[in-house]
């Protein structure tokens, strides 16, 4: 069976070489988000804060090529663009200790994930994550030896070449072993899938016309520009 190839993914130094195309993301995992919510946590439809993992995914659909744009369209005009850690995972992990989690990660990159915006994460609705063109990943894959400690890095969002938004890993409720531990508790992770650590609150919001660049400290910087969905076709 031939490799399956992202696009504009490039090989990297440690197996599985390319990524798989699974792509899912953990909400709620930033300190402020579930702060954010604020007494809503305790009311419906949430009724009481989570205890385990809220994933959404990212399907094959929602990736973007170099160069190609990210897309709103009249229903809806603005997106939000937030940074994560993409945590590449090279061995088979399933039902993994926390204490040896990270031996199943290949490397780390920079995601920016566009997503319509939205306050509810009860249930996450694919329609409002799973956008065509909406993950740009890249723009190489950081070998994790080659990275210092995952849970302290820097992430940063820049709109039209200003700081649009700022925050660290540090910052998040469940580090990537503990995450990566909880998620292949109820579901299997493979070589070549990606994990996304999860979001911070406050993502810019960015129309038709905008410049989006993101940055993850030692794993480099992606740039996309957002244009009107009929001029990208």
């Amino acid at each position: 069976m031939l490799p399956i190839v992202m696009p504009d993914v490039p090989y990297f130094p440690v197996t599985p070489y390319r990524l798989s195309g699974a792509i899912c993301g953990a909400l709620l995992n930033h300190a402020g988000s579930l702060a954010a919510l604020g007494h809503a946590v305790h009311e419906p439809p949430y009724k009481a804060a989570p205890t385990g993992v809220v994933l959404y995914i990212k399907p094959r659909n929602t990736l973007l090529a170099a160069g190609e744009p990210a897309r709103v369209d009249a229903a809806t005009p603005e997106l939000e663009a937030g940074v994560a850690l993409g945590v590449v995972i090279g061995r088979t992990a399933c039902a993994v200790a926390e204490s040896r989690a990270l031996e199943h990660v290949a490397g780390y990159l920079v995601v920016v994930d566009f997503s319509a915006p939205h306050g509810s994460y009860f249930r996450p609705q694919t329609r409002l994550k799973a956008r065509d063109a909406s993950c740009a990943l890249g723009p190489a894959v950081v070998p994790r030896g080659d990275v210092g400690d995952a849970d302290a890095l820097g992430l940063r969002v820049f709109v039209d070449g200003r700081l649009a938004h700022e925050w660290n890993t540090a910052h998040q409720v469940r580090s990537v072993a503990r995450l990566i531990a909880d998620v292949s508790d109820f579901m299997t992770l493979a070589p070549g899938d990606v994990l996304l650590t999860g979001l911070a609150p406050g993502a810019p919001r960015v129309g038709a016309g905008a410049h989006v660049a993101a940055e993850i400290d030692g794993l480099g910087r992606i740039e996309v520009r957002v244009e009107p969905a009929e001029s990208s076709r």
